[in-house]
Order: C-alpha cells, then sequence, then structure tokens
C-alpha cells in the first residue's frame, strides 16, 4: 500500500513538473508568434522603391537586403529589447522562459555544425623557433600526412615520426630556446613530450575560448559547444545560422593578441568630441536631413519619424563612465569610455559607423568592446567600450608573438596578479610604450576584445611585467592564458561541417510532427481493438510516457533533433510493449479460468522478469549508441534511454495503480475482443520441427552476408569522407548527364542520387577534400555551380544558387571519417559482447548466450544485405553512415526484446515440465509466447512504417533498416535462437532447478 501511495505521488509530481516545463516552450512560442505577426505588419508599412527617388534610404535598405531579411532583423531586435518582458500571465520574463524552452537542433530550424580540430602543427614550429631543421621538418610533414588519416594526436604521431627516424637525436634542443627555461638542451624526450602535450593543452584551452567569445558574437539563442580534448576537436552546433561562409571565415581565422595606446575622458578634445557626434546624430534624427530622405510621397511618415526622435541619442545607449577620485584626492578616469547594454549594441554599431560619427574624432581611434559583464540581480549584460589608438596603418605598436611567457602569480602584497615575459624585441617595445604611457592604461586586446586595460605605474625596461587588478584567480589564469596564447599560434580549422537549410528544416518538423501524430493514432486505436477496456490502461501509461519524455529532455536542456522525434515515435510503439507483455499474460490466466483478479495479480508477477529483461537488452544498447554517438544520433539515443526507462515506471507501476484503483471499485477491465479471442488461439506451431529449414535460410543469410562484403555498400559522407550536397532544383534533371557534367569539373565520378523527389538530388564528391586553403569551401561550391548551373533558372548566380537552391551540406575530412568508422565498429562489436553477456548472466547457460549471437549475426547481417544489394533499386539512398549505426544497434536491442521473452518463458516452463524433451518446451514456450512476440513486433514495426512513409528524407534509411530488423528479428526469436538450445548440450536442462 506505501508502494502505491509513492508511486500516486511521484507520478502526479512528476506531471505537474513535466507539464510546468513545457508551458515554457508553449508561452514562448504564442510570445514569439506575436511578435512576428508585429513584424510582418510593420513591414508591410514601409514604402516601395521606386525610380523616381533613387536615393531613398529606405528603398536601398530594401535593395541591399531582402523585406525577409529585414523582417528577421526587426524581429530579432523587438525579442533583444523585450527579454525582461513578462509573459505567461506575468509569472515570468520572455528571458527565462526562452532558457527553459524545449530546444530545437540544427537540422530543425535550419542551422550549420561543425568540428574543429586544433591546428597543432603551427604550435610546434613556433615552439621549435621556427627552426629550419630539416630533421624537424620531415618529420613534422610526415605526421600532418598522418594525421589526414588518423585520429591520433598530431603531438603523439610527430614524436612517433621523429624518434623513428631519428632514434639517436634528442628533442630538446629544438624546443628549449621558447620554453623559458623549461627545457634544457639536455633535457630527456619524455620531458620535452610531457612539455609538448601540457603546451597543447593550453593551446586547446585557449582556442576553445576564442571560439565560445566569437560564437557569442552571433546573437544565437542557444548554440552547443562541446569540446573533447582527448582528440583535439571541439564541435559545435550553430542554429539559425545561414551564412556559412562567415562562419567558416570567422571561426578559422587566427586569433590576434595586440597591446595597444588608449584615447580616455581626461582629454578635453575627446569629450568635446562625444558631445559632438552626439548632437550630429541628433540632429541628423531631427530632421536636419531629413527632406533629403525625399518621403515627401510618404504621407504621414515626417510626422511617424519626428515622433520617434529623442534628445541625446548617443547617450541613451552608451552610460557613459564617470571619473572618481583616488585616495590622494587625485582625479582618475577609467580606461572605459562607457558601458553598453547588450540589447543596445546594434544600434551603437550603427552610430558608430557614421561617417559624421567618425569625423568628429582622430582617425587613429577605434572603439572596442570589452569582456561581457552581467549584473547578478537583474540579469542585465553589459559591455565596456574602450578607445585604442592604432597605428597610422591601423595595427597595433605591440604585438602578442613577443610574449615570451605568462603566468598567474602574486604580487608583494599577496594580491593575485599575472606575471609577462616579453622576448628580446618585445623588451625593446614594451619599455617605449611603457614610457609614454606611464600612469595611463594600454589595452590587452584579443580578437578585437579588450580582455584588460591595466595601468602602467612605472616604465618596465627589464620585460618582466606585472599586472595587477581586482582578479579572482580563474581570472588571473584566464588572463595568463591569453597572453601565453600570443606565442602559441594553433587555430582551428573546420574538419566536419553539416549545414540544414531552413527549408529543409521545416519540412523535417512537418514530417516529424505528423508522423508521431500518426502512430499515436493508429497505436491508441489499436490497443482498444485487441484489448477491449484494459486498452485504456495501456493508453494512459503511453501518454503519461511520451508527457514525461518530452518534458525530462526540455528540464535537463537537451535539444530536439529529427532522430530525437524518431526517438519518440520508436518510444510510442515500444511504450506499450510492457502493456502488452502484461495483458498478454493476464489473457493466459483468464483462459485457465482464473478470476480477474487473480489473473491481474498473476499477470503482473510473472511478467516482471520478461519485461525486466527485454527493456534492459534495448537500454544497453541505446545507452552504448548514446557514448560512441555524435549529434543527431546521440540525440536519438538520449530520447530511446529516457523512453525506455519511463516505460518500465509507466508500464509497471503507474499500469498497476491504475487497474489496482478501477478494480478497487468492484469493476474490472476486459482485455478480449472478438478479434484478440481468435487470434493464435490455442497455437501449437512446430517450431523446433522446421528447424532445419530455418538453419538452411541462415547458411544462405551467412553467405549472402560475405557476397555483400564483395558487392559493396553506399558509404555515407560521414565514413566515406567528402563533400555531400543536397539540391533542389525546380524540374527534375537527368542525372546521368549531370554526372558527365560533373566529372569534367572534379576529375572524378561524383556520386549523385535522387532525394525524396525526383526534383531534388544529393551530390557527393571527394573533390579537393585534403587541400587547406582558406577558401576552398566555397571554390568547391562555385564548380558545383557552374557544374549544374545549365539546370537551374536563367540569371540565377552563385549566391542565389547556395541560399536557394542547395537544401543542406556536409563536409567530412578522410581523419574524420576513419574516427567514425573506428567508433561505429568498436559500438557494434560492444553491444553484440555485452549482450551476449548479459544474457549469460541473466540465465546462467552459455546456450542462451550463443543462441544470441547466431540471432544477432542473423539479423545484422539481412540488413547488411538488403542496404548492398537493393541500394540501386530503391528510389531512396540505402547508405551505411551513422543513422544505419543507430538503427543497427537499436535493431539488436529489439530483437532481443523479442528474443529473451522466449527465454523467461523457455525457463519458466523447463520447470513446470521435468522429464519433457527439450524440443517440447521449447515449441510450448514460442507458442505461448507468440501472441505477445507478434504485438510487440507488430506495434514497433507500424510506427517505424509511418516514420518511414511520413517522416522525411532524414530519417528514412534509418526506418528502412529498422523495418528490415523487426521483421527479422521476430524470425530469428523464433527459428534461430531458440533452436540453438535444442541442438547444442541436448541432453542438459533448460533451466536452472
Amino acid at each position: 500500500m506505501q508502494l502505491k501511495g509513492l508511486v500516486r505521488v511521484f507520478a502526479i509530481a512528476l506531471i505537474i513538473i513535466c507539464v510546468y516545463q513545457l508551458s515554457f516552450t508553449f508561452f514562448v512560442k504564442f510570445y514569439e508568434s506575436g511578435v512576428e505577426k508585429k513584424a510582418t505588419a510593420w513591414i508591410n508599412k514601409f514604402p516601395k522603391p521606386t525610380t523616381k527617388y533613387p536615393n531613398q534610404p529606405i528603398a536601398q535598405e530594401i535593395y541591399k537586403d531582402s523585406l525577409e531579411t529585414l523582417k528577421n532583423k526587426y524581429v530579432q531586435k523587438i525579442l533583444d529589447s523585450t527579454k525582461n518582458t513578462k509573459i505567461a500571465f506575468g509569472l515570468t520574463t520572455y528571458r527565462n522562459a526562452k532558457e527553459k524552452e524545449l530546444l530545437l537542433g540544427l537540422d530543425l530550424q535550419g542551422g550549420m555544425s561543425v568540428s574543429m580540430e586544433v591546428g597543432l602543427d603551427g604550435l610546434l614550429r613556433a615552439l621549435a623557433n621556427y627552426t629550419k631543421d630539416p630533421l624537424f621538418n620531415n618529420a613534422l610533414n610526415n605526421a600532418i600526412q598522418q594525421k589526414a588519416n588518423s585520429s591520433d594526436n598530431l603531438i603523439t604521431l610527430f614524436i612517433k615520426a621523429f624518434t623513428t627516424a631519428n632514434p639517436n637525436q634528442n628533442l630538446a634542443p629544438y624546443f628549449s630556446y621558447k620554453s623559458n627555461g623549461l627545457i634544457k638542451n639536455n633535457s630527456t624526450n619524455d620531458q620535452v613530450i610531457t612539455y609538448l602535450k601540457t603546451r597543447s593543452e593550453e593551446a586547446f584551452k585557449n582556442t576553445l575560448r576564442i571560439l565560445q567569445t566569437r560564437i557569442d558574437r552571433f546573437g544565437l539563442s542557444s548554440p552547443t559547444i562541446n569540446p573533447d580534448p582527448e582528440k583535439g576537436r571541439i564541435n559545435i552546433e550553430l542554429a539559425g545560422i545561414t551564412d556559412k561562409e562567415r562562419v567558416r571565415n570567422y571561426l578559422q581565422s587566427t586569433a590576434n593578441l595586440q597591446f595597444f595606446e588608449m584615447y580616455t575622458l581626461e582629454s578635453i578634445d575627446i569629450q568635446n568630441a562625444l558631445v559632438a557626434s552626439d548632437k550630429a546624430i541628433q540632429g541628423y534624427l531631427n530632421g536636419i536631413s531629413l527632406d533629403s530622405l525625399n518621403l515627401v510621397d510618404t504621407a504621414g511618415f515626417k510626422d511617424s519619424a519626428r515622433d520617434k526622435l529623442n534628445a541625446n541619442p548617443l547617450f541613451k545607449v552608451l552610460q557613459v563612465s564617470q571619473p572618481y577620485q583616488d585616495k590622494a584626492k587625485k582625479t582618475i578616469f577609467p580606461s572605459e569610455f562607457g558601458y553598453v547594454i547588450a540589447k543596445d549594441t546594434a544600434k551603437l554599431n550603427e552610430y558608430l559607423n557614421y561617417s559624421f560619427f567618425k569625423n568628429k574624432y582622430p582617425s587613429n581611434l577605434k572603439f572596442v568592446y570589452g569582456k561581457s559583464i552581467e549584473n547578478e540581480k537583474n540579469k542585465i549584460v553589459f559591455y565596456p567600450v574602450y578607445a585604442i589608438k592604432t597605428l597610422d596603418n591601423g595595427q597595433a605598436p605591440l604585438e602578442g608573438d613577443h610574449v615570451a611567457n605568462a603566468g598567474q602569480d602574486y604580487d608583494e602584497h599577496g594580491k593575485i596578479a599575472i606575471k609577462m615575459n616579453m622576448d628580446n624585441p618585445g623588451t625593446f617595445i614594451w619599455a617605449r610604450l611603457t614610457t609614454a604611457n606611464k600612469n595611463k592604461p594600454i589595452a590587452i586586446v584579443l580578437d578585437n576584445t579588450v580582455y584588460s586595460a591595466p595601468t602602467v605605474n612605472e616604465p618596465i625596461t627589464t620585460g618582466n611585467s606585472q599586472i595587477s587588478g581586482n582578479y579572482s584567480v580563474k581570472e588571473a589564469q584566464d588572463l595568463a592564458d591569453i597572453l601565453q596564447s600570443g606565442k602559441l599560434p594553433a587555430p582551428a580549422k573546420i574538419v566536419q561541417e553539416h549545414q540544414v537549410g531552413p527549408t529543409l528544416g521545416k519540412a523535417a518538423i512537418k514530417g516529424g510532427a505528423l508522423s508521431f501524430f500518426i502512430s499515436f493514432i493508429i497505436i491508441f486505436v489499436l490497443m482498444l481493438l485487441y484489448y477491449n477496456t484494459g486498452g485504456w490502461v495501456a493508453n494512459i501509461a503511453l501518454i503519461l510516457n511520451l508527457i514525461f519524455t518530452i518534458g525530462i529532455l526540455s528540464s535537463l536542456g537537451f535539444t530536439l533533433t529529427a532522430p530525437g522525434i524518431a526517438g519518440l515515435v520508436l518510444t510510442i510503439g515500444m511504450a506499450v510493449d510492457t502493456n502488452v507483455i502484461i495483458f498478454e499474460r493476464i489473457k493466459e490466466e483468464l483462459l485457465r479460468n482464473s478470476s480477474t483478479i487473480t489473473s491481474i495479480k498473476i499477470g503482473y508477477t510473472k511478467s516482471l522478469a520478461p519485461v525486466l529483461d527485454a527493456h534492459v537488452t534495448t537500454l544497453l544498447t541505446s545507452i552504448i549508441l548514446a557514448y560512441f554517438g555524435l549529434g543527431p544520433v546521440l540525440g536519438f539515443a538520449t530520447t530511446q534511454i529516457i523512453g525506455i526507462i519511463l516505460s518500465l515506471f509507466c508500464g509497471i507501476l503507474v499500469s498497476r495503480l491504475i487497474t489496482d484503483i478501477y478494480t478497487n471499485k468492484k469493476r474490472s477491465f476486459e482485455y478480449f475482443t472478438p478479434l484478440s479471442k481468435r487470434i493464435f488461439k490455442h497455437a501449437s506451431f512446430k517450431f523446433i520441427e522446421y528447424r532445419k529449414y530455418a538453419y538452411i535460410i541462415s547458411c544462405f543469410v551467412f553467405i549472402g552476408g560475405i557476397a555483400a562484403y564483395f558487392n559493396g555498400f553506399d558509404k555515407g559522407v560521414e565514413f566515406a569522407g567528402g563533400r555531400s550536397y543536397t539540391i533542389k532544383f525546380d524540374q527534375p534533371v537527368n542525372q546521368d548527364a549531370m554526372r558527365e557534367e560533373l566529372k569534367l569539373i572534379f576529375n572524378e565520378n561524383p556520386i549523385i542520387k535522387t532525394v525524396d523527389t525526383r526534383n531534388q538530388v544529393n551530390i557527393t564528391t571527394s573533390y579537393k577534400i585534403n587541400e587547406t586553403a582558406k577558401n576552398i569551401d566555397s571554390i568547391v561550391e562555385y564548380q558545383l555551380y557552374t557544374g549544374v548551373q545549365k539546370y537551374l533558372p536563367e540569371g540565377t548566380n552563385y549566391k542565389t544558387f547556395i541560399t536557394t537552391y542547395v537544401q543542406s551540406s556536409q563536409k567530412v575530412l578522410p581523419s574524420i571519417s576513419e574516427d567514425l568508422k573506428s567508433g561505429a565498429t568498436k559500438a557494434t562489436i560492444f553491444a553484440l559482447i555485452i549482450i551476449c553477456l548479459y544474457i549469460f548472466i541473466r540465465f546462467r547457460d552459455w546456450r542462451y548466450s550463443l543462441g544470441t549471437i547466431f540471432s544477432l549475426l542473423h539479423d545484422v547481417l539481412i540488413t547488411l544485405i538488403v542496404f548492398s544489394f537493393c541500394r540501386k533499386i530503391v528510389p531512396f539512398p540505402l547508405e551505411i553512415d551513422q543513422y544505419f549505426i543507430a538503427a543497427i544497434l537499436t535493431v539488436i536491442g529489439f530483437s532481443m526484446n523479442d528474443t529473451v521473452i522466449v527465454y523467461d518463458r523457455i525457463r519458466e516452463d523447463s520447470k513446470l515440465m521435468v522429464g519433457d524433451s527439450n524440443s517440447t518446451i521449447i515449441n510450448r514456450a514460442i507458442n505461448e509466447t507468440l501472441s505477445r512476440t507478434i504485438m510487440t513486433s507488430f506495434t514497433v514495426f507500424i510506427t517505424i512504417l509511418v516514420l518511414f512513409i511520413f517522416g522525411g528524407e532524414v530519417t528514412r534509411g534509418f526506418a528502412f533498416a529498422m523495418l528490415i530488423g523487426v521483421v527479422t528479428g521476430t524470425y530469428s526469436s523464433m527459428f534461430v535462437a531458440a533452436p540453438v538450445l535444442v541442438d547444442f548440450a541436448k541432453n542438459k536442462p533448460l533451466g536452472k532447478k
């Protein structure tokens, strides 16, 4: 009774929590929909551009950007400026609700994901003082070549290449000069290796920090950054990004550490310039140039414009820093000009770019932002604004490559400080710079962001500096790392890239939602048709399972992807499996003329073991998939794991609670319908007697598996390496002709396949995949545009082709593809081992594990055979990629779902049928569980079929593999796994007595 009370309380609490969590998503979407309507109304009021007034600024802006782009900017501007607006009946702010909403992956809303690898070759050359020694450079070049097809760290490959080619050569002399005493000429190779690994770790952390700062500037609501220090890679997802060239250039550019002199408001001229520029902006907005806007034919616009005019526009967005007095009553002017709220940075940038604004200041003055500051009370984010003094050529007087060493330390008063040493040329420049700026700040700028602006107390002529301030240990260590990075040129390069256009993302949402809805309706109705009123228990459990799964995904901050929706669809099929197993056992007891109460009690009790076994095997494969999976596949695995755990809770505990509450009122559920009474009634098929025919089929399967290996497979770009583009044309295209035309451009045969519709094709090529030029991606894309230009409407330019016709693109370098293939192989083998080990521990009989191995190999091989021999027949791609591996692992888990149900019944019957032959026991067990096996398989099959038909192209290959696996898994559990128990150790009992 206590357990039932606990289940009731926990279920109610979970319902409240999940509904509360999902409400944020509802309120955010409702609010954003209102903003969208407001933006649409705003854009519709714009005067249309005319030839009569070609200089009209509004017309120019419309010409420059599309109306849709303008609207999106306006939407973002409103959302940024209303983050603290109360929504949801005034219970929360938009900002708080946005942070708690269910996140959508880039494959659902469009965007770009990249995997970046920290370029350690530049780091090694810098640490070796750019030596010209051929022994060093040959070893490094060899390591770089090996890295193209290896997942090993470049440091490891370099050490191996150098010591192999030069076994008697010491590495220390190459690195002693720039190590600041950490490496001596007589240091051992092991010491050098430790030093290099430490420096590479520092480079990785600094690169990660720089990338995080850069990504923040994109202004995205939910960027995802996942560092992998072991492999030296950083995986980034940027949902909503459309300008992929900007992303490539911005993320891959080398970080630039610089030291600048500064302008402060201590200068009267600068103060006057600030006031003058504010008046100039006000005058411009206030109508001094209003007549020049040529808006005389847009009635009411002048009045509307004047209504918006405000005094002091610059000072409304820029909060100017005020001077203060130190202990000696001396007036101190802060190093920063002032502060700007994050939402006002766009407006300030607009003002800063006005030519009449710039003309008020010295030509070598440049405004830059500092690191963001968040107010702890109201969570408002500010940016300090600095004015740095550049050289006449726009450069800095001192670059970061002159920093020899830096580290967090303490000053003579015990306060946290940063120690910094310059090299010889840097010492001379630093001395001149600090002498000229005594008692003035100097800006330390990385990647065009001011990280610190310490004041020079005394000229520093030795090159050894100490930066003091109110730093925490972490802040000081971060700044020290940034200073150190000035001599660690380790930019990151994109080794894997995937872009999804917003149109394809919307199609994925539509397809996923449709397949989810249809699957739910079919399973809901099926439960009622097959289990009568008892089906309501399964349906209530199903509804709760889905609410709990989505609510927990949202509350834990997981991102919902297209494969994640596939996981939800699959969860619908598997969520009712628990109830199917239980209901079938209850029906068995009712047929034995047991009372309803007794049948329910026995049904739940005796179903516990097979339910747990079936779910644990599926859970194990999902965990393995989550461990080895990346990106979308990880989203699928996560959804599966949560769904499986909740299926146990809802199917066993919540269902039992509902049943007991109902039956305690002297009512009872009906578990039979005319349909379910007739199906498999008194089934007595001779499965074991026909096992030899099944063995013959299995032999053909194994032969077919070998043949499939030699026949080959279509590898997805993830496993083959290369670039892949999905392009949607206005009309169907001739693939053979297109292939021949692209062959002339790429000097290879590209793979061209129809995707979803006849006018949408996928083109895969390895053209220039190993080249590393900065603009190589754009070069390949332009070549692709040239090759397909004849299939585009006349006048379509390159930019329109990329933004409109290319629906998605993907790039995978060979080193990544090898890593992915290795991970996929390990995941599959590991899953097979873990499942067999679990079966052995659970049943304490090696024959059960052997039957499991044969059954699973049977399922995997049939799937491989179909993907090999049918890849040129079916009208959709059958590729070996991460989705295929996800399907294989899911099939492995699901196949064991059926197999352990049979195994559990064999073990149970073997204790009751002492003295009967193993063949008799197994036949009876399979027949007794036949209805259960078919129903569990059918519910999963029907949901996967719906996903296959309506789910869209992203999950079609996955769904097809799953359809094959469900059918073969059902067959193998009855005709492969069970018969093995008969033919191995024939005289040995089947169950533990």
